[in-house]
Protein backbone atom coordinates (compact mmCIF):
# COMPACT_ATOMS: atom_id res chain seq x y z
CA UNK A 1 0.00 0.00 0.00
CA UNK A 2 2.70 2.49 1.02
CA UNK A 3 4.93 1.69 -1.96
CA UNK A 4 2.02 1.90 -4.38
CA UNK A 5 1.23 5.41 -3.16
CA UNK A 6 4.82 6.60 -3.68
CA UNK A 7 4.95 4.97 -7.12
CA UNK A 8 1.52 6.17 -8.29
CA UNK A 9 1.71 9.74 -7.00
CA UNK A 10 5.41 10.52 -7.01
CA UNK A 11 6.97 8.06 -9.49
CA UNK A 12 9.39 6.75 -6.88
CA UNK A 13 11.23 3.52 -7.71
CA UNK A 14 10.31 0.64 -5.39
CA UNK A 15 13.98 0.05 -4.56
CA UNK A 16 14.31 3.60 -3.26
CA UNK A 17 11.23 3.24 -1.05
CA UNK A 18 12.54 -0.02 0.41
CA UNK A 19 16.01 1.44 0.96
CA UNK A 20 14.67 4.53 2.78
CA UNK A 21 12.38 2.39 4.96
CA UNK A 22 15.30 0.12 5.94
CA UNK A 23 17.45 3.17 6.67
CA UNK A 24 14.76 4.55 8.98
CA UNK A 25 14.76 1.25 10.89
CA UNK A 26 18.53 1.48 11.33
CA UNK A 27 18.18 5.00 12.71
CA UNK A 28 15.45 4.12 15.21
CA UNK A 29 17.84 3.72 18.14
CA UNK A 30 19.16 7.26 17.66
CA UNK A 31 15.60 8.51 17.22
CA UNK A 32 14.65 7.19 20.66
CA UNK A 33 17.34 9.29 22.34
CA UNK A 34 16.05 12.33 20.44
CA UNK A 35 12.55 11.66 21.77
CA UNK A 36 13.90 12.06 25.30
CA UNK A 37 15.23 15.51 24.38
CA UNK A 38 11.85 16.35 22.89
CA UNK A 39 10.01 15.30 26.03
CA UNK A 40 12.29 17.29 28.32
CA UNK A 41 12.04 20.48 26.26
CA UNK A 42 8.29 20.18 25.84
CA UNK A 43 7.86 19.93 29.59
CA UNK A 44 10.11 22.98 29.96
CA UNK A 45 7.85 24.98 27.63
CA UNK A 46 4.51 23.90 29.09
CA UNK A 47 5.82 24.43 32.63
CA UNK A 48 6.76 27.98 31.71
CA UNK A 49 3.26 28.61 30.30
CA UNK A 50 1.78 27.34 33.56
CA UNK A 51 4.12 29.29 35.83
CA UNK A 52 3.40 32.51 33.98
CA UNK A 53 -0.38 31.91 33.94
CA UNK A 54 -0.73 32.17 30.17
CA UNK A 55 -4.32 33.12 29.40
CA UNK A 56 -6.56 33.78 26.41
CA UNK A 57 -6.61 37.44 27.40
CA UNK A 58 -2.87 37.57 26.69
CA UNK A 59 -3.70 37.28 22.98
CA UNK A 60 -5.65 40.56 22.95
CA UNK A 61 -3.85 43.45 21.32
CA UNK A 62 -4.14 47.14 20.73
CA UNK A 63 -2.99 49.65 18.11
CA UNK A 64 -0.63 52.59 17.88
CA UNK A 65 2.16 52.54 20.44
CA UNK A 66 1.15 49.14 21.80
CA UNK A 67 0.15 50.30 25.28
CA UNK A 68 -2.01 47.56 26.75
CA UNK A 69 -0.55 44.90 24.45
CA UNK A 70 0.32 42.90 27.55
CA UNK A 71 0.85 39.61 25.75
CA UNK A 72 4.19 40.94 24.52
CA UNK A 73 5.49 41.18 28.08
CA UNK A 74 4.05 37.77 29.01
CA UNK A 75 5.82 36.27 26.01
CA UNK A 76 9.12 37.81 27.07
CA UNK A 77 8.74 36.44 30.59
CA UNK A 78 8.10 32.98 29.15
CA UNK A 79 11.21 33.16 26.96
CA UNK A 80 13.30 34.30 29.93
CA UNK A 81 11.99 31.40 31.98
CA UNK A 82 12.73 28.81 29.29
CA UNK A 83 16.21 30.15 28.52
CA UNK A 84 17.05 30.76 32.21
CA UNK A 85 17.79 34.45 31.67
CA UNK A 86 16.97 37.73 33.41
CA UNK A 87 15.13 39.40 30.55
CA UNK A 88 14.13 39.00 26.90
CA UNK A 89 13.18 40.98 23.84
CA UNK A 90 10.74 39.07 21.61
CA UNK A 91 9.31 41.27 18.89
CA UNK A 92 7.63 41.01 15.51
CA UNK A 93 9.60 44.11 14.47
CA UNK A 94 12.78 41.99 14.44
CA UNK A 95 12.70 40.79 10.85
CA UNK A 96 15.23 37.93 10.91
CA UNK A 97 17.96 36.17 12.84
CA UNK A 98 20.53 38.43 11.19
CA UNK A 99 18.55 41.46 12.38
CA UNK A 100 18.40 40.12 15.95
CA UNK A 101 22.16 39.53 15.98
CA UNK A 102 22.80 42.91 14.38
CA UNK A 103 20.80 44.61 17.17
CA UNK A 104 23.00 42.90 19.76
CA UNK A 105 26.24 43.95 18.07
CA UNK A 106 25.26 47.55 17.31
CA UNK A 107 23.74 48.18 20.74
CA UNK A 108 26.61 46.73 22.77
CA UNK A 109 29.65 47.88 20.77
CA UNK A 110 30.98 51.42 20.49
CA UNK A 111 33.80 53.19 18.67
CA UNK A 112 37.15 51.56 19.47
CA UNK A 113 35.64 48.39 20.96
CA UNK A 114 36.94 44.97 19.94
CA UNK A 115 34.63 42.30 18.56
CA UNK A 116 36.19 38.83 18.48
CA UNK A 117 34.69 35.73 16.92
CA UNK A 118 36.21 32.49 18.22
CA UNK A 119 34.38 30.31 15.67
CA UNK A 120 35.89 31.82 12.52
CA UNK A 121 34.04 34.32 10.36
CA UNK A 122 30.28 34.27 10.98
CA UNK A 123 27.46 33.51 8.56
CA UNK A 124 27.54 35.28 5.17
CA UNK A 125 24.90 37.92 5.95
CA UNK A 126 26.69 38.89 9.17
CA UNK A 127 29.95 39.42 7.33
CA UNK A 128 28.29 42.38 5.63
CA UNK A 129 26.95 43.61 8.97
CA UNK A 130 30.51 43.60 10.31
CA UNK A 131 32.02 45.01 7.11
CA UNK A 132 34.49 42.28 6.18
CA UNK A 133 32.52 41.59 2.99
CA UNK A 134 30.63 43.93 0.73
CA UNK A 135 30.45 47.72 1.04
CA UNK A 136 27.23 48.21 2.95
CA UNK A 137 26.78 51.63 4.51
CA UNK A 138 26.79 51.80 8.29
CA UNK A 139 28.55 48.49 8.99
CA UNK A 140 30.40 47.96 12.27
CA UNK A 141 33.91 48.54 10.93
CA UNK A 142 32.83 51.84 9.33
CA UNK A 143 31.77 52.95 12.83
CA UNK A 144 35.23 52.34 14.24
CA UNK A 145 34.60 48.92 15.79
CA UNK A 146 37.53 46.51 15.50
CA UNK A 147 36.97 42.94 14.35
CA UNK A 148 39.18 39.88 14.62
CA UNK A 149 38.60 36.15 14.49
CA UNK A 150 40.06 32.92 15.74
CA UNK A 151 39.87 30.43 12.90
CA UNK A 152 38.72 26.89 13.55
CA UNK A 153 41.30 24.12 13.28
CA UNK A 154 41.63 21.83 10.26
CA UNK A 155 38.89 19.59 11.68
CA UNK A 156 36.36 22.41 12.12
CA UNK A 157 36.81 22.57 15.90
CA UNK A 158 37.36 25.51 18.24
CA UNK A 159 41.02 26.10 19.03
CA UNK A 160 40.59 26.16 22.80
CA UNK A 161 44.32 26.55 23.45
CA UNK A 162 44.34 29.89 21.58
CA UNK A 163 41.18 31.48 23.01
CA UNK A 164 42.94 33.05 26.00
CA UNK A 165 45.22 35.30 23.93
CA UNK A 166 42.54 36.26 21.40
CA UNK A 167 39.93 37.51 23.87
CA UNK A 168 42.06 39.45 26.36
CA UNK A 169 41.04 42.86 24.99
CA UNK A 170 37.64 41.92 23.62
CA UNK A 171 34.52 43.91 24.51
CA UNK A 172 32.31 41.21 22.98
CA UNK A 173 33.18 37.62 22.13
CA UNK A 174 30.92 35.97 19.56
CA UNK A 175 30.22 32.26 19.12
CA UNK A 176 28.19 30.89 16.21
CA UNK A 177 26.50 27.69 17.28
CA UNK A 178 25.22 26.50 13.91
CA UNK A 179 27.19 25.44 10.86
CA UNK A 180 26.20 28.38 8.62
CA UNK A 181 27.52 27.92 5.08
CA UNK A 182 30.49 25.83 6.22
CA UNK A 183 31.16 22.10 6.28
CA UNK A 184 31.60 21.79 10.03
CA UNK A 185 28.99 20.45 12.40
CA UNK A 186 27.26 22.68 14.95
CA UNK A 187 28.97 23.16 18.28
CA UNK A 188 27.40 21.27 21.15
CA UNK A 189 26.45 22.91 24.42
CA UNK A 190 29.35 21.12 26.12
CA UNK A 191 31.79 22.60 23.59
CA UNK A 192 30.30 26.07 24.00
CA UNK A 193 30.49 25.74 27.79
CA UNK A 194 34.17 24.77 27.59
CA UNK A 195 34.93 27.83 25.45
CA UNK A 196 32.98 30.15 27.77
CA UNK A 197 34.94 28.98 30.81
CA UNK A 198 38.21 29.81 29.06
CA UNK A 199 36.94 33.23 28.01
CA UNK A 200 35.86 34.01 31.59
CA UNK A 201 39.30 33.15 32.96
CA UNK A 202 41.03 35.38 30.41
CA UNK A 203 38.61 38.33 30.36
CA UNK A 204 35.98 38.55 33.09
CA UNK A 205 34.46 41.71 31.64
CA UNK A 206 33.90 40.43 28.11
CA UNK A 207 30.30 40.10 26.92
CA UNK A 208 29.83 36.56 25.65
CA UNK A 209 27.29 36.37 22.85
CA UNK A 210 26.01 33.22 21.11
CA UNK A 211 24.21 33.18 17.77
CA UNK A 212 21.62 30.53 18.64
CA UNK A 213 19.93 30.28 15.22
CA UNK A 214 18.94 26.71 14.27
CA UNK A 215 20.06 25.41 17.66
CA UNK A 216 17.06 25.87 19.96
CA UNK A 217 15.69 22.67 21.55
CA UNK A 218 18.15 20.35 19.77
CA UNK A 219 19.66 19.63 23.20
CA UNK A 220 18.33 19.89 26.75
CA UNK A 221 20.36 22.99 27.58
CA UNK A 222 20.78 26.33 25.83
CA UNK A 223 23.93 28.53 25.68
CA UNK A 224 22.41 30.92 28.22
CA UNK A 225 22.45 28.07 30.75
CA UNK A 226 26.22 27.56 30.47
CA UNK A 227 27.45 31.13 30.88
CA UNK A 228 26.53 33.07 27.74
CA UNK A 229 25.54 36.64 28.65
CA UNK A 230 23.20 37.08 25.70
CA UNK A 231 21.88 34.95 22.83
CA UNK A 232 19.67 35.64 19.84
CA UNK A 233 17.70 33.85 17.15
CA UNK A 234 14.81 33.93 14.70
CA UNK A 235 11.18 33.07 15.35
CA UNK A 236 10.80 31.53 11.88
CA UNK A 237 13.43 28.85 12.43
CA UNK A 238 13.23 26.14 15.14
CA UNK A 239 11.26 28.08 17.65
CA UNK A 240 8.39 29.14 15.37
CA UNK A 241 7.25 25.70 14.13
CA UNK A 242 5.87 27.15 10.91
CA UNK A 243 3.29 29.07 12.96
CA UNK A 244 5.06 32.26 14.08
CA UNK A 245 4.46 34.78 11.31
CA UNK A 246 7.72 36.71 11.75
CA UNK A 247 10.03 38.03 14.44
CA UNK A 248 13.13 37.37 16.43
CA UNK A 249 14.26 37.07 20.03
CA UNK A 250 17.15 38.28 22.16
CA UNK A 251 17.52 37.00 25.71
CA UNK A 252 20.12 37.39 28.43
CA UNK A 253 21.30 39.69 31.18
CA UNK A 254 18.81 42.45 31.99
CA UNK A 255 21.33 45.25 31.57
CA UNK A 256 22.28 44.04 28.08
CA UNK A 257 18.66 43.57 27.03
CA UNK A 258 18.01 47.19 28.03
CA UNK A 259 20.71 48.34 25.61
CA UNK A 260 19.16 46.19 22.87
CA UNK A 261 15.67 47.49 23.60
CA UNK A 262 16.86 51.09 23.45
CA UNK A 263 18.53 50.40 20.11
CA UNK A 264 15.45 48.70 18.68
CA UNK A 265 13.20 51.64 19.61
CA UNK A 266 14.95 54.55 21.35
CA UNK A 267 16.41 55.46 24.76
CA UNK A 268 13.54 56.36 27.03
CA UNK A 269 11.13 54.07 25.19
CA UNK A 270 12.94 50.73 25.22
CA UNK A 271 10.55 47.81 25.67
CA UNK A 272 7.61 49.92 26.80
CA UNK A 273 6.32 50.48 23.27
CA UNK A 274 5.99 48.16 20.33
CA UNK A 275 2.94 46.56 18.84
CA UNK A 276 2.51 42.78 18.54
CA UNK A 277 0.18 43.21 15.53
CA UNK A 278 -1.80 40.33 17.01
CA UNK A 279 1.05 37.83 16.62
CA UNK A 280 1.30 36.77 20.28
CA UNK A 281 -0.91 33.71 19.80
CA UNK A 282 1.14 32.57 16.78
CA UNK A 283 4.46 33.11 18.56
CA UNK A 284 3.44 31.13 21.62
CA UNK A 285 1.67 28.39 19.68
CA UNK A 286 4.82 28.03 17.60
CA UNK A 287 6.86 27.86 20.80
CA UNK A 288 4.48 25.19 22.12
CA UNK A 289 5.10 22.90 19.15
CA UNK A 290 8.78 23.77 18.78
CA UNK A 291 10.33 20.97 20.88
CA UNK A 292 8.44 18.45 18.73
CA UNK A 293 8.97 19.97 15.29
CA UNK A 294 12.64 20.63 16.05
CA UNK A 295 13.25 16.95 16.76
CA UNK A 296 11.36 16.03 13.60
CA UNK A 297 13.81 18.28 11.74
CA UNK A 298 16.78 16.61 13.42
CA UNK A 299 15.48 13.18 12.43
CA UNK A 300 15.14 14.34 8.83
CA UNK A 301 18.71 15.66 8.92
CA UNK A 302 19.92 12.29 10.22
CA UNK A 303 18.09 10.49 7.41
CA UNK A 304 19.72 12.67 4.74
CA UNK A 305 23.09 12.21 6.44
CA UNK A 306 22.80 8.43 6.47
CA UNK A 307 21.63 8.14 2.85
CA UNK A 308 24.27 10.40 1.36
CA UNK A 309 26.98 8.97 3.60
CA UNK A 310 26.04 5.54 2.22
CA UNK A 311 26.52 6.94 -1.28
CA UNK A 312 30.02 8.14 -0.45
CA UNK A 313 29.38 11.87 -0.14
CA UNK A 314 30.97 13.98 2.57
CA UNK A 315 28.26 14.90 5.08
CA UNK A 316 28.24 16.90 8.30
CA UNK A 317 27.23 15.92 10.88
CA UNK A 318 27.70 12.19 10.36
CA UNK A 319 24.61 10.07 11.09
CA UNK A 320 25.91 9.06 14.51
CA UNK A 321 27.21 12.49 15.60
CA UNK A 322 25.69 14.43 18.46
CA UNK A 323 23.44 17.17 17.05
CA UNK A 324 23.29 20.80 18.07
CA UNK A 325 21.33 22.31 15.18
CA UNK A 326 18.86 21.16 12.53
CA UNK A 327 21.17 21.65 9.52
CA UNK A 328 22.75 18.90 7.42
CA UNK A 329 25.47 19.83 4.95
CA UNK A 330 26.21 17.58 1.96
CA UNK A 331 29.21 18.25 -0.28
CA UNK A 332 28.02 17.49 -3.81
CA UNK A 333 31.09 18.88 -5.69
CA UNK A 334 28.97 19.95 -8.63
CA UNK A 335 26.70 22.95 -9.26
CA UNK A 336 24.41 20.72 -11.34
CA UNK A 337 23.89 18.38 -8.40
CA UNK A 338 23.15 21.26 -6.03
CA UNK A 339 20.54 22.60 -8.44
CA UNK A 340 18.87 19.21 -8.99
CA UNK A 341 18.91 18.51 -5.25
CA UNK A 342 17.11 21.79 -4.55
CA UNK A 343 14.60 21.10 -7.32
CA UNK A 344 13.70 17.79 -5.66
CA UNK A 345 13.29 19.46 -2.28
CA UNK A 346 11.06 22.12 -3.82
CA UNK A 347 8.86 19.40 -5.32
CA UNK A 348 8.46 17.97 -1.81
CA UNK A 349 7.44 21.25 -0.18
CA UNK A 350 4.01 22.00 1.23
CA UNK A 351 3.48 25.13 -0.87
CA UNK A 352 4.87 26.17 -4.27
CA UNK A 353 5.92 22.63 -5.14
CA UNK A 354 5.50 23.54 -8.81
CA UNK A 355 8.13 26.30 -8.63
CA UNK A 356 11.53 25.53 -10.17
CA UNK A 357 14.32 27.10 -8.06
CA UNK A 358 17.26 28.70 -9.85
CA UNK A 359 20.49 30.29 -8.56
CA UNK A 360 20.18 34.06 -8.20
CA UNK A 361 21.66 37.04 -6.33
CA UNK A 362 20.29 37.46 -2.80
CA UNK A 363 20.47 40.44 -0.42
CA UNK A 364 23.26 39.92 2.10
CA UNK A 365 25.20 37.38 0.01
CA UNK A 366 28.11 37.82 -2.39
CA UNK A 367 27.62 34.51 -4.26
CA UNK A 368 24.54 33.45 -6.15
CA UNK A 369 22.28 31.40 -3.88
CA UNK A 370 19.82 28.69 -4.76
CA UNK A 371 16.98 28.29 -2.30
CA UNK A 372 14.20 25.74 -2.27
CA UNK A 373 11.44 26.39 0.21
CA UNK A 374 7.68 26.34 0.27
CA UNK A 375 6.16 26.50 3.71
CA UNK A 376 3.22 28.06 5.48
CA UNK A 377 5.51 30.92 6.55
CA UNK A 378 7.53 32.48 3.76
CA UNK A 379 11.24 31.96 4.37
CA UNK A 380 10.69 29.71 7.38
CA UNK A 381 13.73 27.45 7.44
CA UNK A 382 12.11 25.61 10.34
CA UNK A 383 9.99 24.08 7.60
CA UNK A 384 11.43 21.80 4.92
CA UNK A 385 14.00 23.66 2.84
CA UNK A 386 17.42 23.40 1.22
CA UNK A 387 19.80 26.02 -0.05
CA UNK A 388 23.40 26.81 -0.71
CA UNK A 389 25.81 29.23 -2.38
CA UNK A 390 26.97 28.35 -5.89
CA UNK A 391 30.64 28.17 -4.95
CA UNK A 392 33.16 25.38 -4.43
CA UNK A 393 32.95 22.73 -3.04
CA UNK A 394 29.26 23.06 -3.98
CA UNK A 395 27.63 22.16 -0.71
CA UNK A 396 23.89 21.98 -0.16
CA UNK A 397 22.33 22.59 3.24
CA UNK A 398 19.13 20.78 4.25
CA UNK A 399 17.16 22.05 7.22
CA UNK A 400 13.75 21.96 8.76
CA UNK A 401 10.71 19.81 8.29
CA UNK A 402 7.67 19.94 10.53
CA UNK A 403 7.16 16.18 10.35
CA UNK A 404 9.37 13.24 9.51
CA UNK A 405 7.06 11.82 6.82
CA UNK A 406 7.67 14.85 4.64
CA UNK A 407 11.40 14.32 5.15
CA UNK A 408 11.05 10.72 3.96
CA UNK A 409 9.28 11.92 0.84
CA UNK A 410 11.97 14.54 0.24
CA UNK A 411 14.91 12.11 0.43
CA UNK A 412 13.08 9.72 -1.91
CA UNK A 413 12.49 12.55 -4.39
CA UNK A 414 16.16 13.55 -4.24
CA UNK A 415 17.38 9.98 -4.73
CA UNK A 416 14.96 9.46 -7.61
CA UNK A 417 16.09 12.65 -9.35
CA UNK A 418 19.76 11.77 -8.81
CA UNK A 419 19.10 8.31 -10.25
CA UNK A 420 17.27 9.75 -13.27
CA UNK A 421 20.22 12.10 -13.91
CA UNK A 422 22.73 9.23 -13.47
CA UNK A 423 24.34 11.02 -10.53
CA UNK A 424 24.05 7.88 -8.42
CA UNK A 425 23.91 4.14 -9.02
CA UNK A 426 20.80 2.61 -7.44
CA UNK A 427 22.68 -0.67 -7.10
CA UNK A 428 24.75 0.95 -4.35
CA UNK A 429 21.58 1.46 -2.34
CA UNK A 430 20.06 -1.96 -2.90
CA UNK A 431 23.02 -4.21 -2.12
Amino acid sequence: MEYNFYEKNYNIDKNIVEYVDKTCELLNKGFKSLDKIKEYNFLKVINSFNKNNLSNTDFNWTTGYGFGDYGVFKTEKIFSDIFKTEDSLVRSSIVSGTHAISIVLFSLLNYGDNLVSITGDPYDTLQQVIGIKGKEKGNLISKGINYSKLDLDDYGKIQYNKIKDYVKKAKLVAIQRSTGYTNRRAFTIDEIEKAIKIIRKSNQNAIIFVDNCYGEFTQTREPSEVGADIIAGSLIKNIGSGIALTGGYITGNKNLIEYCSNYLTSPGIGKEEGLSFGTTRNVLQGLYFSPMTTIESVKIAMLFSKCFNDLGYKVSPLPEDERSDIVESIVLKSPEKVIEFCKAIQESCTLDSNIIPEPSPMPGYEDEIIMSAGGFIDGSTGELSADGPLRKPYTVYVQGGLNFIQGKLAIMKVLQKFSDKNFIDLNKLTK
